[in-house]
């Protein structure tokens, strides 16, 4: 009989938020520029990915009631039902792989198998991309970035993988160190650097403060009430009956070293420039379709990392939750960056996401009729879903092809129609977006709103250059006491140039 262990508390809530209308995957799309080695591919799944044995499993519901799901290894475990080869249809193009991923994305996973599944997507472009799928129970979008690296190298030329463990020397994966600066920078500081795009969108100045004071109770019964008695949000386009048809869309990248060049100007981090803008797109999007924004503020759950840097290899889910006021209201992007990193400094230091993850915890234990009353309770408390995932600062390769773009969605938990996410990779940033199609059938028009916020932001950036070019002094004109020549011994001339002229009598140019 096979072995099985429980799932932790947190992961059965995920399990149990599953829903036809709002499925709990996370979704991810690796582009490339060449077609893939498929035997190669296989074998770094095989040899990388089944190492960690939660990609063996599936999740069983032992009888009773009250029995919590179990992990199982899967005694008929075959690789070839979880990678699977699709052509796009003609003209391969990014609608095309839209559509692929939304369709894709509205599909539940099989349960009798484990959760997870990756499509290569043949006929894009001159290229290909895969499209990957893992319930959300499985891990946390920190987990899955390590998850990532441990499958990909940093040189195409890279030995193919073995069933034997890679020698460090021999792999050479220098990213799964980038992995851990990053990770722990999101612990010990949690505030975004220039260095790196962090997974949450707001971070605790303090994390282990925030769990000693949920654990003393300092504050936890001001945080718990101050979740459960916020109030709904505002009805909009965005909030309603929900579907199982889902829509994806992602930005063009924008370039890291503008985003910083912005931050220099505003005194903003990359964080405060990304949100600024994405806040601004929907405000545009509102606007297109006749809704009224002005004074408008509704909430986004951010997730906040509490996974310890000496976890970050562990799969499961180790992350708390905030809610966040978008003022969507706030026209002019400068005012509306300001105010959002006011709001943002104020979730600092907070224990409402150590809190969110007790109540996640809880619903882990409790039973499904109760638990749909819970997340329907929060659902209603917030519009949308916003993460953002670091990734490499450096170009990775997957069974020896570089990867040119990643892109990643989360799933909507409590019911909602909105999810966005931010992924940072070599050097560049792009946003995706999840919506209903019954709410949102257009995302892609999100995403470039996304593009004309930024320029909007670009444009004080050339507006401070202008200005500090004009403020510069000019070159002092070269001394008119002396002639400019050079005597034949190599020394400057000492003679006085004639009038309008730089050079004295001797040294006149010929012709002159």
């Amino acid at each position: 009989m096979p072995v099985s262990k429980p799932l932790s508390n947190v992961d059965a809530a995920w399990l149990g938020m599953e829903d036809p209308t709002n499925l709990m995957m996370v979704t991810g799309v690796l582009v490339f520029d060449e077609p893939l080695d498929l035997e190669r591919f296989r074998a770094t799944i095989r040899y990388r990915l089944l190492r960690h044995e939660r990609f063996r499993q599936r999740v069983i519901y032992p009888s009773g009631r009250l029995s919590k799901p179990r992990w199982e290894t899967d005694p008929n475990f075959d690789l070839s039902a979880h990678i699977i080869r699709l052509t796009l249809p003609p003209p391969g193009d990014q609608a095309a792989l839209e559509e692929m991923v939304s369709m894709l994305m509205s599909t539940p996973l099989d349960y009798t198998k484990p959760l997870w599944q990756i499509h290569v997507l043949e006929n894009f472009g001159e290229g290909c991309a895969l499209l990957v799928r893992l319930h959300h129970c499985i891990a946390d979008g920190i987990a899955l970035m390590h998850v990532l690296l441990s499958l990909a190298d940093d040189r195409p030329d890279a030995p193919w993988p073995s069933p034997e463990p890679e020698p460090e020397e021999r792999r050479r994966n220098p990213l799964s160190a980038l992995f851990r600066r990053a990770t722990s920078a999101a612990i010990t500081g949690l505030r975004l650097t220039e260095k790196v795009v962090h997974e949450s969108l707001v971070t605790l100045e303090n994390p282990a403060h925030a769990l000693q004071l949920a654990r003393t109770g300092a504050d936890f019964a001001a945080a718990v009430g101050r979740l459960a008695l916020r109030p709904p949000d505002p009805p909009t386009l965005f909030k309603g009956k929900l579907g199982v048809a889902k829509r994806a869309a992602w930005s063009g990248p924008v370039p890291l070293r503008d985003v910083k060049a912005i931050g220099r100007v505003t005194g903003g981090t990359v964080n405060d420039i990304l949100l600024t803008a994405m806040t601004g797109a929907l405000r545009r999007y509102m606007e297109s379709r006749g809704e009224p924004v002005e004074g408008l503020n509704f909430r986004a759950v951010v997730p906040v990392n509490l996974r310890p840097p000496e976890k970050a290899g562990e799969l499961g889910n180790q992350f708390g939750l905030v809610f966040l006021s978008l003022p969507i209201g706030i026209a002019d992007p400068v005012d509306r960056l300001f105010e959002l990193k006011r709001r943002m400094d104020a979730l600092k230091g907070t224990p409402e996401a150590v809190v969110a993850l007790g109540i996640l915890g809880a619903l882990g234990v409790t039973p499904q009729e109760l638990q749909n009353i819970v997340v329907n309770i929060f659902g209603a408390k917030a519009t949308a879903v916003m993460t953002n995932v670091p990734g490499p600062r450096q170009t990775l390769y997957l069974a020896g092809s570089p990867i040119r773009t990643l892109m990643f969605w989360v799933p909507q938990s409590g019911r909602l129609g909105l999810g966005v996410s931010i992924l940072s990779y070599a050097g560049e940033v792009r946003l995706g977006v999840a919506t209903d199609a019954r709410l949102v059938p257009d995302p892609q028009k999100i995403a470039a709103a996304f593009h004309d916020e930024f320029a909007s932001l670009m444009d004080l950036v050339r507006v401070a250059e202008a200005v500090e070019h004009e403020n510069t002094p000019s070159p002092a004109a070269p001394s008119a006491d002396h002639c400019q020549a050079t005597t034949r011994a190599g020394q400057p001339c000492k003679n006085k140039p004639l009038p309008g002229s730089p050079y004295c009598w001797r040294h006149q140019p010929a012709g002159e």
